[in-house]
């Protein structure tokens, strides 16, 4: 059973690998899959990142087109106050939610879904992230580096990022963009692992 990663990010690349640490044969084929990522009129942040996941997944299978295969695709989404802050549009965009997200403690939720066509199987993680205070100066910094320009809630906890964060409740992985434990869950359910 071939194992195909629907996600372009080196992040999710890296700690899919990890899952097969104990498994010299572990192995997996990665694989962009675009869809449709707006918000849905009346679903919940936690409906619109699973379904986001699942369609990834479902999407991949049909691009990678061989069988048989067990497809992989995962979303994950900043939460503040029941919005949705998504990958910032350009900087001022980036600049605005930093600043919402300053000395505020809000959830990312990741949703993790495997399909093989036959059946389909999802997790969704919520992590609790308590960021400092931060100045106009961090900030701008940040922004500086371009890091946020392509991350959920313009942050990146693996990088530069990082150092915003005073506190997490929750999965550290799930905050990086893949739970690794629910993940290896959903794996071993069907039967790769």
């Amino acid at each position: 059973m071939t194992l195909v990663l629907a996600s372009a990010s080196p992040r999710r690349r890296e700690l899919l690998a990890q899952i097969g640490m104990a498994d010299p044969e572990f192995r997996f084929e990665v694989l962009a899959a675009d869809i449709d990522e707006s918000h849905q009129a009346g679903e919940t942040a936690a409906q619109f990142v699973q379904r986001l996941a699942v369609e990834k997944a479902q999407a991949g299978l049909a691009l990678y087109g061989q069988s048989p295969a067990v497809v992989l695709g995962s979303d994950t989404i900043v939460v503040l106050d029941g919005q949705i802050l998504g990958k910032p549009v350009d900087e001022a965009d980036a600049e605005q939610m930093l600043q919402q997200l300053s000395g505020r403690e809000h959830s990312v939720m990741t949703a993790v879904a495997v399909t093989d066509g036959a059946k389909t199987l999802a997790s969704l993680v919520e992590t609790k992230v308590q960021f400092c205070g931060l100045t106009q100066q961090d900030i701008l910094a940040y922004i500086a580096t371009q890091e946020p320009m392509d991350k959920a809630g313009a942050y990146g906890i693996q990088g530069l990022g990082g150092c915003f964060v005073e506190a997490i409740q929750g999965s550290y992985s799930a905050v990086v963009g893949l739970p690794l434990v629910e993940t290896k869950a959903l794996l071993r359910k069907m039967q790769v692992l």
